[in-house]
């Protein structure tokens, strides 16, 4: 017996050895990888073992450098979990999800793959992205999971850092918050997609260091990153994702980018094979120019000269006597009022980091002098410049409003910049200069001709950097026409509703009846026919025709042209054949349509939708009746928001306005604007938390009823998160089949949505990065409870063409 149980403890000791000692890069559901064991990458470059930081003795999974001598690591899987013995275990599970155990039980961290196959294998690629695939698949890049779509404090080359607009997935950089402890710090580092994306460093939930634009080559932002012979970028910019990424010119070098709980907090390193040492190529920041708004509103920074901080040509210290003890916070104002009527000016500022791109418009197709006019014509357009320099200057944007965080560069590095300034600002200039020249020369009569010269360079040299103001009449009636609405007769939308017949009805609103149509080609519409006897369809319709005609974004519906015939008022929309979200959310039988997946998807599309009214449109728009009827679903499930006759416009830093006109739906109503009449872009952001609660929980805000609470599913939800039982709200069957962890992440952000005070709700850019990040969230404070009172509901709902809103009262009442 002794014999026996000897050969089998020596055959088990050769097995460990063995799996220990023989370098492998995949492991199937029938091998695991315990504490003390390796997976190396197939060229040996890299490895997945378990380690232990600095002077710490916690163990964390992670991947680092196999063939150097210095142990770099480049992933941590268990940033937040570390393990506190040498016990830890990963295995993947025969449906393909990671597992990471303690004892062979506790899970401590695991992934979040969703989609089960039948031969699943993990394996470490030579690149250090850690995969699970089908072992049977011929495509070996179809990914069930990648370690790439997590990243720690590493940019490898190959993996993307921005977001997946198609499933809503962002990868962001976090710095470990010290040497010995990889757990994410405050600085990440990002793709910012208010705006014209571009990268950005957040100190916590601050902005530390932008990038600029991205033109063609590099980000303005970024100087000497174009010439170097290591690595080349490239930046992504489409409707399914935004991505920053790199790729190494000589594969054989080994290169890094990390993010630095430091000063110096991105760096890049290449090893040295020579000192066998890490060697520094660049860092951000460069100087203190490149910290975020430094020199304040309509400011630029130069670190060539002192004081670093100036104002931008046409504009003055807003407070002269802080500018002079050097406070910039306050930055510049316009010297000159500007005068759109009368015409302004542009004078060119050469090699500068772009501003900050949350207040822009784009065009990828105009060129400079198309982009010039369209920016000459609107009177909130403040600057302009090229979008991409590669292809023959082709590209515009545009920004409003105040020009934040610009720098100055020395060398040919950043990009030309356009800035508006009063005509007669930059006359006192011209005047000043001319002036200047004709009293140096014109004592030297020997230097006449040296006058007549200099002052024709000057002039020629003012002529091209100061754009001519005449704007070409027959351009802009071209460009007015182009934006045009389009016109439908009475006739032709007769015919396409079948004479409005009642089996073409889609839903009916206090607007009025919502059709379905299909034009003479075959295109299918959606008509919203006012109703004669609404009091408010009027001014509601003069408002959606202005609004939608000019809104743009794949989350918004879009408006296709509208119809006046008599005392008829119609506008006619894009048909979206799933109808809205109301009808699925809210139906027993068809809510298992939307699995978690999908609803995560529409969820982040709304809050795009929301983000791009609140900060990228030209004017800042409240929608002020956002409810989950007003959200139509296309024929992929895509959400777009619809119905903004109740919308309003804000202009400049207008954030909050008053109305003695309160309109909107009770129950996703903020309480300040049910109340006090107080609306702003945060009363949007509280009826978003609403609708966020209603997709998890698949119950109504208004008409909720719980057999042992009274209230309404704020304060149930409230009540349950404050016990310590948030994912009780979630609708049944999506515990079961979801990211638990993504649930508890929306029920999180709908608390911080529906807060009491309006200044303590986050913005919607904030919201749209904590939906994709993972990054630890405020806790909630106290929610405002209100709901509908029995003395309001005989008012009538806005309509949508998703279905009826019986259920749903929406209020046009005087405020007290």
């Amino acid at each position: 017996m002794e014999m026996v149980f000897y050969f089998y403890s020596t055959c088990c000791f050769l097995v460990i050895f063995s799996k220990a000692s023989t370098a492998t890069d995949t492991i199937s559901p029938s091998e695991s990888l315990t504490d003390g064991m390796t997976l190396v990458s197939n060229d040996g470059t890299l490895a997945l073992g378990f380690f232990s930081p600095g002077a710490s003795k916690n163990r964390y999974l992670a991947i680092w450098y196999n063939n150097i001598p210095m142990q770099t690591v480049v992933w941590v899987a268990n940033r937040i979990n570390p393990i506190n013995d040498s016990t830890g275990l990963l295995k993947i599970e025969s449906s393909g999800k990671l597992v990471l155990q303690v004892q062979n039980t506790t899970a401590f961290w695991s992934s979040n793959t969703t989609v089960s196959v039948e031969n699943p294998v993990l394996q470490l690629l030579d690149s250090g992205n850690l995969v699970v695939r089908d072992e049977r698949d011929s495509n070996p890049e179809n990914y069930l999971w990648q370690s790439f779509d997590y990243p720690s404090d590493t940019l490898l080359p190959g993996m993307k850092i921005g977001v997946d607009l198609r499933t809503g997935l962002g990868r962001r950089l976090s710095a470990w918050k010290n040497w010995d402890d990889p757990s994410p710090g405050d600085l990440t580092f990002g793709v910012d997609l208010e705006g014209n994306p571009e990268t950005v460093i957040w100190k916590g939930s601050e902005k530390y260091i932008r990038s600029g634009l991205w033109n063609g080559n590099d980000f303005s932002g970024y100087p000497n990153l174009r010439w170097n012979t290591i690595f080349d970028d490239d930046f992504i910019w489409n409707e399914n994702e935004v991505y920053f990424i790199q790729y190494l010119k000589n594969k054989s070098v080994l290169s890094r980018g990390v993010l630095n709980q430091t000063d110096s907090a991105r760096e890049r390193y290449t090893w040295n094979t020579g000192t066998q040492t890490w060697q520094l190529f660049g860092s951000m920041p460069i100087d203190n120019c490149d910290k975020y708004s430094l020199c304040g509103p309509n400011g630029y920074c130069d670190s060539n000269t002192f004081p670093a901080c100036h104002c931008l040509t046409g504009f003055k210290p807003k407070w002269p006597e802080r500018w002079n003890t050097y406070d910039y916070s306050g930055g510049c104002i316009q010297s000159k009022p500007l005068n759109c009527q009368k015409g302004d000016e542009f004078i060119r500022i050469r090699r500068v980091k772009t501003p900050e791109a949350i207040h822009t418009w784009v065009n990828k197709t105009m060129n400079l002098k198309e982009c010039r006019t369209t920016c000459l014509k609107n009177c909130s357009c403040m600057a302009y410049a090229n979008l991409d320099v590669t292809r023959g200057g082709r590209g515009c944007v545009i920004w409003f409003g105040d020009l934040i965080d610009i720098k100055q560069f020395e060398s040919d590095d950043g990009q030309d910049l356009y800035i508006r300034v009063s005509a007669s600002e930059l006359m006192k200039k011209a005047k000043v200069k001319l002036g200047i020249i004709l009293a140096t020369v014109i004592p030297a009569l020997s230097g006449f001709a040296l006058v007549l010269w200099y002052v024709g360079r000057s002039r020629r040299k003012l002529k091209v950097e100061v754009e001519d103001k005449n704007v070409n009449d027959k351009e802009n009636k071209d460009e007015n026409e182009d934006m045009e609405l389009a016109v439908f007769e009475f006739g032709t939308i007769a015919q396409a509703t079948d004479n409005f017949s009642f089996h073409k009805k889609l839903g009916e609103g206090g607007f009025g009846p919502v059709y379905k149509g299909t034009l003479a080609n075959g295109q299918e519409i959606a008509v919203k026919r006012l109703s004669k006897s609404s009091g408010q369809g009027v001014n509601e319709f003069k408002n959606e025709v202005k609004l939608v005609a000019k809104l743009q974004h794949r989350n918004l519906v879009r408006l296709l042209g509208c119809c006046i015939h008599g005392d008829e008022r119609m506008l006619v929309y894009e048909y979206m054949p799933n109808r809205s979200l109301d009808s699925f959310v809210f139906d027993q039988t068809k809510n298992k349509v939307l699995t978690w997946s999908k609803r995560f998807r529409i969820i982040c599309g709304i809050a795009r939708g929301l983000l791009y009214l609140h900060q990228d449109s030209r004017l800042r728009i409240i929608h002020r009746d956002l409810k989950a009827s007003n959200v139509l679903l296309d024929s992929e499930m895509n959400p777009k928001i619809s119905d903004f006759g109740m919308a309003r416009t804000f202009g400049g830093d207008q954030t909050e306005a008053n109305t003695n006109r309160v309109v909107g739906t009770y129950g996703y109503m903020a309480p300040e604007y049910a109340s006090d009449g107080l609306f702003s872009v945060k009363s949007d952001v509280f009826s978003f938390g609403i609708l966020l609660l209603e997709v998890i929980s698949g119950m109504k805000n208004r008409g909720f009823y719980h057999a042992n609470e009274s209230g309404n599913l704020i304060e149930h939800a409230w009540r349950l998160w404050k016990e310590g039982k948030p994912l009780d709200i979630v609708d049944g069957f999506l515990v079961e089949t979801s990211d638990l962890s993504e649930l508890l992440q929306c029920i999180h952000i709908s608390l911080l949505c529906v807060q009491q005070h309006p200044e303590e709700r986050p913005s919607m850019s904030s919201v749209v990065v904590m939906l994709v990040s993972h990054n630890e969230l405020p806790s909630p404070k106290q929610p405002g409870f209100l709901f509908c009172k029995k003395p309001f509901e005989a008012d009538c709902s806005s309509g949508d063409y998703g279905s009826s809103s019986r259920n749903e009262i929406s209020l046009s009442l005087e405020a007290r």
